[in-house]
């Protein structure tokens, strides 16, 4: 196994979306990560959206590289198997409801007491601690409080969803961050492990800029702008005579001028009143109204051709057919092929961020249910008898 990670084994005790993200990050940079799934049906992101022989394609994703063993939480005899794993493990991710894990008796004090230097990344909708700890948290709900949804849209529409799980994405990260930082910790001798306590709300908050500032201060609410980006201008997506669109981003000085020249209105790149971003948003609507009357006359590749000539950042808006047939997408080996059960070949997404000397890997697709449950309870001391007691006692599966 290599990567910046090996020999960090992480334990997961999460379904679903958002620890499971956290992991798979983790496991393609090398470390060894152990997902405890319960016997029986296992995550329920394996039933998920569109299946490849009775399995969703998105378990083949989010779970590559990771060993499934399948252990009842319910049972001593499994406790004690996760237990055990704790101790020897560095790092566990979990995204149970807060106290979940308490109750079966696997909280913090007891992991922490069997190992001083276990780093803890709990997920949960609203944190660990506060008044609405103990309700439930699903992305949706991380995205709706934590202003992303009120923002996102077109004005005169309800507010919009971005189309993926972005606000357990974004909780997922700043686990990953937060267990690298208190691994940091750890591996240098400055201290013993923590709890990295992560919000979904406060993950999404976090990206939200300076909506604060911004209302306390001057009373401004912001609220959805469709494809603008509001006190920033002009940076908005223009109609193309093709039917398609045109995303501009031309909101720095010396760029608004150069696209201006480019769109034969040079008299507006020489004005004073735009010659900064503070003048250019007072009459952004004006603005806008310029550029998509200028594209509109215009197919989507006219338009880049003459902007990419102009250095203005512009590009068309993609889809996932657009994706896998780009040459750069795959220039930088971000459409991987991956073989799935039945001889299938599949592209999967390649992995992302790019380290020039430890790079990551994907060394496997998303594993059958319990497939590693063997081989992870041999290296824990189990023999052949041993392993067959546990299942019949039905602690593994």
């Amino acid at each position: 196994m290599s990567g910046p990670l090996a020999g960090i084994r992480v334990l997961e005790l999460g379904q679903l979306i958002a620890a499971p993200f956290a992991t798979r990050l983790m496991a393609e940079f090398g470390a060894e990560v152990i997902k405890v799934e319960p016997p029986g049906e296992g995550d329920p992101l394996r039933k998920w959206r569109k299946m490849h022989e009775g399995t969703s394609l998105w378990w083949y994703l989010q779970s590559r590289n990771k060993k499934s063993i399948a252990v009842n939480l319910k049972s001593p005899e499994g406790l004690a198997i996760v237990k055990q794993l704790a101790g020897s493990a560095d790092v566990v991710v979990e995204n149970f409801r807060p106290g979940g894990l308490e109750k079966l008796g696997l909280g913090w004090d007891v992991l922490s007491g069997l190992n001083p230097n276990l780093v803890m990344v709990r997920i949960s909708g609203y944190g660990q601690t506060g008044p609405y700890r103990d309700r439930p948290g699903f992305g949706a709900i991380g995205e709706s409080m934590g202003g992303l949804r009120f923002t996102t849209g077109d004005p005169s529409t309800p507010p919009a969803r971005v189309g993926v799980s972005i606000g357990d994405t974004l909780a997922s990260l700043h686990g990953v961050i937060g267990a690298l930082m208190a691994l940091l910790r750890v591996k240098t001798g400055q201290g013993a492990g923590q709890v990295i306590d992560v919000s979904l709300v406060e993950s999404v908050f976090n990206v939200m800029e300076s909506l604060v500032p911004e209302y306390d201060l001057l009373g401004e609410v912001r609220t959805r702008t469709g494809g603008a980006l509001p006190g920033i201008t002009p940076s908005n997506t223009y109609p193309s005579r093709d039917g398609g669109f045109v995303v501009v981003a031309g909101n720095s000085d010396p760029i608004f001028r150069r696209l201006m020249t480019a769109i034969g209105r040079p008299d507006l790149a020489e004005d004073p009143a735009f010659r900064n971003n503070e003048g250019r948003s007072k009459q952004a609507a004006m603005l806008d109204g310029v550029i998509a009357d200028w594209t509109k006359g215009r197919t989507v590749a006219e338009a880049l051709a003459v902007l990419d000539a102009a250095e203005v950042p512009a590009g068309r808006i993609y889809s996932v057919a657009d994706i896998v047939a780009d040459p750069h997408y795959n220039a930088r080996d971000m459409i991987l092929e991956a073989d799935l059960p039945g001889d299938t070949k599949v592209k999967m997404p390649g992995i992302v961020p790019k380290l020039s000397e430890t790079p990551g890997s994907v060394r496997w697709q998303g594993p059958a249910l319990g497939a590693h449950t063997d081989s992870v309870l041999a290296e824990l001391g189990f023999d052949e008898a041993g392993i067959a007691a546990l299942r019949e006692k039905g602690a593994v599966a």
